[in-house]
């Protein structure tokens, strides 16, 4: 059962992305592409919010959302929030799965470029 707190960044999420993933392909960019970076926003955007969250002892974003935004595509967006908002640094596993999850759409991204 989800929270209800939680509600709002999930919906907001996914709404956001595909919705910026369908603008970036409306505008001409390669699906690949236009999935990674359209993911890439909301990621950023929630990992501002959650520093921002922690900064005044408010509601935090869960820490499933976080990964499975990196895990669905949006791995440039949580390492570009991770590092400008300094945001979940000291936590390895958020290392670990930003890797995992660079390696993965990485391989994907080429994957997908080079066959086109």
């Amino acid at each position: 059962m989800i929270d209800p707190r939680n509600r709002p960044a999930l919906l907001g999420s996914v709404v956001g992305g595909i919705a910026a993933f369908v603008l970036l392909l409306l505008v001409g960019l390669q699906p690949i592409l236009a999935w990674v970076v359209g993911w890439s926003l909301p990621a950023f955007a929630i990992y501002g919010i959650d520093k921002r969250q922690a900064g005044v002892g408010g509601w935090r974003v869960p820490e499933a959302l976080l990964h499975g935004l990196a895990l669905v595509g949006g791995v440039v967006g949580a390492w570009a929030g991770r590092f400008a908002f300094r945001h979940k640094t000291q936590k390895p596993a958020f290392t670990i799965v930003l890797l995992l999850a660079s390696l993965l759409w990485g391989a994907i991204v080429i994957a997908v470029l080079l066959g086109e």
